[in-house]
């Protein structure tokens, strides 16, 4: 059942550039300038550099039991367990990711760095900390993450996981910073102009 869901998502995917290239070949002979305005917004767009609005959910993660409470000083929230977090919003749908307000694209990094948690070099250690989610289905994607058990995987790090209602429109800012391509160069032509 899932490998036949990721066909029909893959020939979507093909249907959609499909119908991209056809436009583009349209375009190509009226207007070619605003062919290639609109494959650059569509680039943007995938690539994160947009801001975006759709349907879904905000995930906060705060404090379980405070420091006087406990009588000592608590970790920050660990780069695996927020991993765990976005690779299972991922698993169930998750179209487009923020957390404290920046945006998650494929290149971001979330790492620890001299004991605190980082995403792309700014700090998670203020709480509470925000996720807002965008789904097509944040009605699906709610009801998945309260059946998950990952509040649990929380609460053993002193973390309480609460999870909105599904919203109907939620802002995501785009991504903001430089994004560097590393280890990537162009293609020179061969012989024969192939």
């Amino acid at each position: 059942k899932e490998e036949q869901q990721l066909q029909v998502k893959l020939l979507s995917e093909i249907r959609k550039y499909d119908e991209i290239i056809e436009t583009y070949k349209l375009e190509e002979n009226e207007n070619p300038e605003a062919a290639l305005k609109e494959t650059l917004n569509v680039l943007k767009e995938e690539a994160g550099l947009t801001e975006v609005e759709g349907p879904g959910v905000i995930i906060t993660i705060d404090r379980l039991f405070s420091e006087d409470i406990l009588g000592m000083e608590l970790d920050n929230i660990s780069p695996d367990l927020l991993k765990r977090l976005i690779n299972e919003l991922n698993s169930y749908d998750a179209e487009e990711i923020s957390i404290q307000g920046r945006r998650l694209i494929n290149s971001t990094v979330i790492r620890d760095i001299n004991g605190q948690t980082k995403m792309d070099n700014y700090s998670l250690n203020t709480y509470p900390i925000e996720i807002k989610v965008i789904s097509e289905n944040a009605e699906k994607l709610y009801n998945r993450m309260n059946a998950s058990t990952t509040d649990e995987d929380f609460a053993i790090d002193n973390l309480k996981l609460t999870i909105s209602e599904p919203i109907d429109t939620i802002t995501i800012p785009a991504y903001d910073d430089t994004i560097r391509v590393k280890n990537m160069k162009p293609v020179e032509k061969e012989e024969g102009g192939k």
